[in-house]
């Protein structure tokens, strides 16, 4: 009796509210402008044809996007100067087509400034490993002059987490380690969005930084808390566009870099 008591009651509520009882809830909170007033009946009637998307031919100059800017390709120095004095770079040049930190030779930096972009970039801990701890291979890479991405040697190597390889820096520790063997190369692809400032310099949205290595996600949009200072909190000054930056380290690093290019998005 309790069970056809039920169906006869669902079948009620079914007749009286009639299809209506089968429709999804909308979410609430959410609101899409474009899907408002009477649901379209026909395919055609929800299909975009413009803006049309730009062809990128994702190989194009020395293996980058045809629409990115090469930084660095092992011929010579052009897009970068020493950041301590805007001199020209006095890193090693390598004769297989990278670049190797000159150690307490100081930072270099592009001559350009950028903003969002995507960054990629290639680089190598020494094979004959020396150091340990942040010892070890230790470099960095600076996004807006300011944020920094952690390069250093991890392989049976350990530090705090919030300091290895991938992380940023004293912000973010990496979802995972993915470095190949000492020796080898590594890339990073890294997706960066610049933080927003009100007239008065206050921080209005936090950046965001997106870290792809060796082709393992290990920084997944988080967000830029502040500057990545090695002592003390995250500050937030107000800026513009800025630099790349690649660090020396200045205790035998030994870092090499090639194949680095981005894309301003």
């Amino acid at each position: 009796m309790i069970r056809t008591g039920l169906i006869l009651l669902l079948g009620f509520l079914f007749a009286a509210c009639g299809q209506k009882v089968l429709k999804p809830p909308t979410p609430p909170g959410i609101s899409y402008p474009e899907y408002q007033g009477e649901e379209p009946t026909t395919p055609e009637a929800t299909e975009v044809y413009e803006p049309v998307p730009p062809v990128v031919a994702p190989r194009g100059q020395n293996g980058a996007p045809s629409d990115a800017l090469v930084l660095f390709d092992g011929s010579g120095f052009e897009e970068w100067i020493m950041t301590r004095d805007s001199s020209e770079v006095i890193w090693h040049l390598n004769k297989d087509g990278g670049m190797t930190v000159r150690d307490t030779a100081g930072d270099i930096q592009t001559k350009r400034n950028f903003g969002d972009l995507q960054l990629h970039l290639e680089w190598r801990s020494p094979a004959d490993i020396q150091g340990e701890g942040q010892g070890r291979a230790n470099s960095g890479v600076f996004l807006n002059n300011l944020y920094e991405v952690q390069i250093l040697d991890n392989n049976d190597n350990k530090t705090y987490v919030n300091g290895q390889v991938a992380s940023v820096y004293k912000q973010h520790i990496p979802l995972a380690m993915a470095s190949v063997p000492s020796g080898e190369w590594n890339t990073y692809d890294i997706i960066y969005r610049a933080p927003d400032f009100d007239a008065d310099g206050n921080k209005v949205k936090s950046g965001t930084i997106t870290v792809i290595h060796n082709g393992v996600l290990v920084q997944d949009h988080v967000e830029i808390k502040g500057t990545t200072p090695y002592i003390g909190w995250p500050k937030n000054p107000p800026h513009g566009k800025g630099p790349i930056r690649l660090q020396d380290h200045g205790d035998n690093s030994r870092v090499s870099y090639r194949n680095i290019w981005i894309r301003e998005l």
